[in-house]
């Protein structure tokens, strides 16, 4: 009698060798798509960083810093905003090869991605025991796919380098009570005005001595920007910094901001600056009210989040690549969908709000709103909801998550309410 055919081994959720191979096809499709998403952003062709190295070389020549200027077919003439300080850390890179400093750059970018995302990540992994090295390595791919991230490395901005310094001071200086806390932020503020944000938000959870060193920080590396170039620095504090002109148009769709918004509904015209001033003040003291309860209730991650978010809305010029606050928002949606009870309908409902508000974050912030649509160069007025919607795609979702973020609870509480013993 023939013996019995012998079917093969089903694969099972136990089987490594089969969830090793899952894993490593989904880190392989990641990774083969990023080159697609930098393709249309190759033609920056590294515009910022080329930018502050000629405004170098021009100071250096014995030039003013501030009246170095290049101009742009979209924006008309740009020039070199950043403070002083920064324009002293970025001096010594013009004496390398313009070449060597764009390696320098996107390296360090990369490097700060890997260490950011882990910092965001690994909490998360702990937490719900989750596979340690592919969540990273998955997580890291799609921070490299963000449109901010593509930005930033694409253009040559140093916006990690800022990033680095405020989660390393905020996620681990401040809550461990370190005497270095805020630092990280002082050096920030000194190096380019949006991290200011973060020492209000220092001061709005009563954070004193942080909010004093990171105010001491700034200013004893303005006074030593202003000791090197005396000059160049009271034409920046008392001139430069209001010029807003000098950075480009409010109206360009890559200004994400309140006053982008409104530019692009005024426009050719600028929009008034009272209205403006009175929604940037309302949304300011609401978003840093929520944060500061975050934080109060344990939740650094969600304070600094929504602070950031504050910042991108308030501020006059937000560009596309300064907008990185959108990720750790995703880790929190994301965290706190795992965290919901799945055995009642109303924690499972919610737990399908934020996994549907996380992916769907995760869509625009890929997707972009200038990567994949031409807005064209002359002003041109936003007249219907279509375009109202994705031209504002970033202003829009900043607005929603200030209003709807989770704060989660702490960790002790999570698990006390797993075993029954919440207190």
């Amino acid at each position: 009698m023939p013996a019995e055919p012998v079917a093969p081994p089903a694969v099972t959720e136990d089987d490594p060798g089969g969830r090793t191979a899952r894993r490593l096809v989904t880190v392989v499709a990641l990774a083969a798509v990023l080159p697609a998403l930098y393709l249309p952003g190759l033609v920056h062709d590294f515009f910022d960083l080329k930018i502050y190295m000629r405004a170098m070389d021009w100071w250096a020549a014995g030039h003013p810093l501030y009246d170095y200027v290049q101009p742009d077919r979209v924006q008309g003439a740009l020039y070199f905003t950043y403070p002083p300080f920064a324009a002293l850390l970025l001096r010594p890179f013009a004496l390398l090869p313009l070449g060597a400093t764009i390696a320098i750059f996107t390296v360090l970018t990369v490097v700060g991605v890997v260490v950011t995302t882990r910092w965001l990540v690994l909490p998360v992994v702990r937490r719900h025991d989750l596979p340690g090295l592919f969540t990273v390595t998955v997580a890291v791919l799609l921070v490299l796919a963000v449109e901010s991230t593509r930005e930033t490395l694409t253009f040559g901005q140093i916006n990690m380098l800022l990033v680095v310094l405020i989660l390393g001071d905020l996620l681990f200086g401040v809550p461990q009570g370190r005497r270095w806390a805020g630092v990280g932020v002082g050096l920030a503020a000194a190096l380019k005005l949006f991290p200011g944000i973060f020492v209000l938000y220092l001061l709005a959870t009563r954070r004193w001595r942080a909010a004093a060193v990171a105010s001491l920080t700034a200013a004893l590396a303005t006074l030593l920007a202003a000791a090197v170039a005396p000059g160049d620095s009271w034409r920046f504090w008392t001139h430069e910094l209001w010029a807003t002109d000098r950075v480009g148009r409010t109206d360009y769709t890559g200004n994400q901001s309140l006053f982008g918004l409104l530019s692009r509904i005024t426009a050719p015209e600028k929009p008034s600056q009272l209205p403006w001033l009175l929604l940037a003040l309302l949304v300011a003291g609401y978003g840093l009210w929520r944060a500061a309860r975050a934080a109060r209730a344990g939740d650094a991650l969600v304070g600094l989040t929504l602070t950031g978010l504050v910042g991108g809305l308030v501020s006059p010029i937000t560009w596309t690549h300064h907008l990185y606050w959108f990720i750790p928002a995703v880790v929190v949606l994301v965290d706190a969908a795992l965290d919901a009870d799945r055995d009642t309908v109303a924690e499972a409902r919610r737990r399908r709000w934020l996994l549907g508000l996380a992916i769907g974050t995760g869509f625009v912030i890929i997707y972009g709103v200038v990567t994949f649509q031409d807005w064209g160069v002359a002003p041109a007025r936003t007249d219907n909801p279509g375009e109202f919607v994705t031209g504002n795609a970033y202003v829009l979702l900043s607005l929603l998550l200030l209003a709807v973020l989770p704060t989660r609870r702490p960790v002790s509480e999570r698990v006390d309410a797993a075993t029954g013993n919440l207190h």
